[in-house]
């Protein structure tokens, strides 16, 4: 039997009974054992935050970036060790696991530098012989609720800030990935972090999750996760009135027109789609295409899809590794079911696969002749899906590209100047791409969307002071 690895409660690695963490690419490996939180270790982790609160909000800013900068390093230093750990429990290819990894220990990094940088404003006031002061402090504890897609980079961007900006922390990561999460956390409290700072408990979002939701003493959350769970957090918040931050997900578009250089396109759609198994909340499930290129465009994506490699995520050529767990294979499974009965073609893929080991092998499936009213082409499938979605030109493509309830990502791929300045103006997303994927991020630029894919202020780079911390204007009369 392997070791248990426990949470981790005002300093001290504590635990009983623990769940295995099984690799999606071979499920008969166990990952490892993880402990399960109950509600009582849930609010003992929250009393242990409030009462680290008043000395970590006050320290030293030199103290608050030596442990974000030895963690960045760590991280950094094990990036194979820790992008592998990434593709056995989530699934993702090993170069995509070492490269999530990477982020990781870079986004550790730039707060490390943030937190040196921490600076205030000195106006002069209205009346004559009053300064004024404006600073940002802490917020408090804040309760983190990372999602299972991004096992290693959404726990670094959002407890990074935290820490930085002076706030104690309650982390709960998804139940289906904790290594990653239990790996970081274990970096961070050998960097030196004082006990009560970070506590994670890791556990079922029924126990643990609600227990955080329930408390007064929780003075905001940062969620990623499923747009129902996000209104759940949300619900409970108000009567506490406490700050929330909510990312829940996307239908995202990405429009060819066209001028567009084929071969750009066709690589540009396939990453946005495909790659990380399309497991991620700014994948490009609708691929919104003009007539003039429509069909040459479809027939060489197919050829595309249709060559990928899908495999076991640690072996070397794979470009698609497994689905994450049985759930989510369903849920694809259902959806490409949903689309043919819908009208929609199935051009390439959406079987079953079998490889070596046994895993949740999906083949990409490509549908086209879908439209925007369909279920494929409003409800986020969360898997390697996507839909090829005919229109006349850029204005029905801008329209449909923008005719959706959320506004996470939007993609455009074209040669011309005119319709790329016009569609990064008024595409209704958060964040806008042309001619690249709209899955591809940076850590230090803000990220975030519209309409229902998020709620409150952005996430990352400087824009993370907005929620991680709270203005105070402070007035003081001369002599």
């Amino acid at each position: 039997m392997e070791d248990l690895h426990r949470n981790l409660i005002d300093g001290e690695w504590v635990g009983g009974d623990g769940a295995p963490n099984i690799n999606p690419s071979n499920t008969n490996e166990v990952v490892g054992l993880y402990a399960r939180a109950t509600a009582d270790d849930t609010q003992r982790a929250i009393a242990a935050a409030k009462a680290a609160f008043p000395a970590w909000s006050r320290s030293g800013l030199l103290e608050r970036h030596s442990v974000l900068s030895k963690t960045a390093h760590e991280i950094i230093a094990r990036k194979e060790e820790l992008g592998a750990l990434l593709s056995r429990e989530e699934g993702k290819t090993l170069p995509e696991g070492i490269g999530e990894a990477t982020r990781a220990g870079q986004i550790f990094e730039f707060f490390a530098g943030e937190a040196l940088r921490l600076a205030g404003e000195t106006v002069l006031s209205v009346r004559p012989g009053v300064g004024v002061e404006i600073t940002r402090e802490a917020v408090g504890v804040v309760g983190i609720i990372t999602p299972w897609n991004f096992p290693i980079a959404i726990p670094a961007w959002k407890i990074a800030p935290a820490l930085c900006y002076g706030n104690t922390v309650v982390f709960k990561p998804a139940d289906l990935v904790p290594g990653c999460s239990w790996a970081i956390v274990d970096i961070l409290h050998r960097a030196g972090l004082p006990k009560g700072v970070l506590n994670l408990v890791m556990g079922k979002g029924s126990v643990v999750g609600q227990t955080i939701l329930d408390s007064k003493d929780v003075s905001a959350i940062t969620f990623t996760g499923g747009v129902n769970t996000g209104r759940r957090v949300a619900d409970a918040s108000l009567k506490f009135m406490r700050k929330i931050q909510l990312e829940m997900g996307g239908k995202n578009p990405t429009i060819v027109l066209d001028d567009a250089d084929l071969k750009v396109a066709v690589e540009t759609v396939t990453q946005s789609a495909f790659f990380s198994t399309g497991q991620r909340c700014t994948a490009s499930s609708r691929v919104i295409v003009t007539e003039g290129i429509h069909d040459r465009f479809v027939d060489a994506l197919c050829e595309r899809v249709k060559n990928l490699k899908v495999g076991n995520a640690m072996e070397k050529g794979i470009e698609i590794g497994p689905v994450v767990d049985p759930g989510q294979l369903k849920q694809d499974l259902d959806y490409i079911e949903i689309g043919q009965k819908e009208g929609a073609k199935l051009r390439v893929g959406g079987m079953r696969l079998n490889r070596e080991t046994e895993g949740y092998f999906l083949q990409p499936a490509l549908f086209t002749e879908a439209t925007n009213q369909m279920r494929i082409s409003r409800e986020e499938i969360f898997g390697p899906v996507a839909s090829v979605i005919r229109v006349k030109d850029y204005d029905e493509a801008l329209a449909t590209a923008n005719d959706t309830e959320f506004g996470l990502s939007s993609g455009i791929v074209t040669t011309s100047l005119k319709y790329a300045t016009h569609f990064k103006r008024n595409a209704e997303a958060g964040m806008v791409m042309v001619n690249v994927p709209t899955a591809g991020v940076d850590f230090h630029v803000p990220f975030g969307g519209r309409k229902g894919s998020s709620y409150g202020p952005k996430e990352q780079g400087k824009y993370a002071a907005e929620f991680f911390t709270q203005v105070k204007t402070a007035y003081t009369a001369a002599g």
